[in-house]
């Protein structure tokens, strides 16, 4: 192999890979995946699964560090402001990874994730192959340091219904927003009550001056439950296999069924 992809990460990374192979894997897009010889095609999801864990540990132990005298409730929004998708989409792109990700043209478009799972990838790979020091370091100095101010971050708005929907599809488990109460208060104010529902369980409610509002404290509720229930999330996974389950059963049900045959197609 020659000197040209290591350069490239270089300048990305600020050090030289090891094991180069993670980080071309890291920025290869499902729509460009590649077929191994043993029949396997390799893309950059798994890596992405393992950087995104990554990502949330080395961010809270920055921000754990960073703000020493803040609760836990600014120090989690801090963290989900930081590792949302869209502002890992404009990290990727400021370090320059749209240029060396492989995808497919259709793909190739800033409305995708593209650009964000990539970085997490990258993260993966880093920590396999140099350890959680490096990657935090690469965190830390490349990508907080260098693109982003903790002090604009730390007052922008986070959208934790976008980020619950993001978990939503990411885990294919249906999350859904209802209006339980609507009323005018004493002041004439219009209150709304949402409450929000995974597999039919209530797991937030949030009350607002408008829909949005409440929407977004359920939101913000029901991802912190996700975030830190194992108990609840152990649950819903159940549930989620369990409908998986019966999923499968009805799809091979439907195989074995005999189609009937039209009267006139019988022999006379």
């Amino acid at each position: 192999m020659g000197k040209e992809p290591y350069v490239s990460f270089f300048k990305i990374l600020n050090f030289y890979p090891y094991n180069i192979t993670l980080y071309e894997q890291a920025l290869l897009h499902k729509s460009s995946s590649i077929k191994l010889k043993d029949g396997r095609w390799i893309n950059n999801e798994r890596l992405e699964f393992l950087g995104d864990a990554i990502l949330d540990a080395i961010v809270a132990d920055i921000v754990f560090k960073e703000f020493e005298y803040k609760k836990e409730g600014f120090l989690t929004n801090m963290r989900s402001k930081i590792v949302q998708r869209e502002t890992l989409n404009k990290l990727a792109l400021d370090l320059g990874l749209d240029r060396l990700i492989k995808s497919s043209a259709k793909t190739a478009n800033h409305k995708t994730h593209m650009y964000g799972n990539a970085l997490e990838a990258l993260i993966g790979a880093i920590y396999l192959d140099q350890g959680y020091r490096v990657a935090k370091h690469f965190v830390h100095e490349r990508l907080i340091l260098t693109y982003l101010n903790m002090e604009s971050v730390a007052q922008q708005e986070v959208n934790f219904k976008s980020r619950l929907i993001e978990w939503s599809q990411k885990n294919k488990i249906p999350v859904e927003f209802r209006l339980v109460e609507s009323f005018v208060d004493e002041n004439n104010n219009p209150i709304f009550i949402t409450s929000v529902f995974v597999y039919n369980v209530e797991c937030g409610k949030g009350k607002g001056f408008s829909k949005k509002e409440s929407q977004q404290k359920a939101a913000e509720e029901a991802y912190h439950k996700i975030g830190y229930e194992k108990d609840f999330v152990k649950d819903i996974l159940i549930l989620k296999e369990k409908e998986d389950a019966d999923a499968a059963k009805e799809s091979e049900e439907e195989e074995n069924t005999p189609t009937e045959r039209d009267p006139s197609d019988q022999p006379s």
